[in-house]
């Protein structure tokens, strides 16, 4: 959420990425259009077919130098470099895939479940952490298999992610388990999840999930104090 005046404001983003989910995405014009800068001071782009978002706190006029367009102009490197002016740190480019809960409408994810517990002892585990640098509200469950996060993503978007643990990848482990963590949201909620495209395992197990790609991001962390 947004802090405007002391009061929260729904981040623009968010209404673009759930329209998205349910299959109504921007136009495909090629233009670009800047946002305010993601809670926690997060700058990011965030791309659809033929049109993209520059969550950022610097002026547009930063970049009228540029080639930034919704074509993939907004992702040359020159591009980032300004973006990421001031010390900031990029994650990864990943693929924003989204799927939909599965659990009954009463579903909390604060309590976790039968199959799937939620767990108050695991903040140094580097999932966690990683969660924790870029999302709010993080959440988190794990099992023999592995561990998995819930929390409020990019915009407040509801989130997930998954690690299977070393020794049990394969054999249909990361789907079972992703197959739990789908039991811990509403019916129909979408849930979204971002993936880097080289990790095809994981890829592959989302979209055998049931969840489908709708655009891609990329994050610039603030400098670290």
């Amino acid at each position: 959420m947004l802090q405007t005046g002391g009061v929260n404001a729904e981040h623009p983003l968010l209404a673009v990425q759930l329209a998205a989910a349910a299959g109504r995405f921007p136009p495909v014009d090629g233009a670009v259009d800047f946002v305010p800068a993601l809670p926690m001071g997060l700058r990011a782009v965030v791309s659809f077919t033929g049109h993209s978002y520059v969550a950022t706190d610097q002026a547009p006029a930063q970049f009228a130098d540029l080639p930034v367009d919704g074509f993939g102009g907004v992702l040359q490197p020159e591009v980032l470099l300004r973006l990421g002016e001031g010390g900031y740190r990029f994650g990864h480019l990943d693929a924003i895939l989204v799927g939909r809960g599965t659990g009954p409408a009463s579903a909390d994810s604060r309590s976790g479940s039968a199959r799937l517990p939620r767990q108050l002892q695991l903040d140094d585990h580097p999932r966690v952490q990683f969660a924790r640098a870029q999302r709010d509200d993080v959440r988190v469950f794990a099992d023999e298999r592995g561990l998995v996060t819930l929390a409020s993503g990019v915009a407040g978007r509801l989130e997930l992610s998954i690690e299977v643990e070393s020794d049990r990848i394969g054999g249909g482990t990361g789907r079972g388990l992703l197959q739990d963590a789908l039991q811990l949201v509403p019916a129909r909620t979408p849930v979204f999840a971002a993936v880097t495209p080289g990790n095809a395992r994981s890829l592959r197990m989302f979209l055998a999930s049931g969840f489908h790609p709708i655009g891609s991001q990329i994050l610039a962390l603030p400098p670290q104090e």
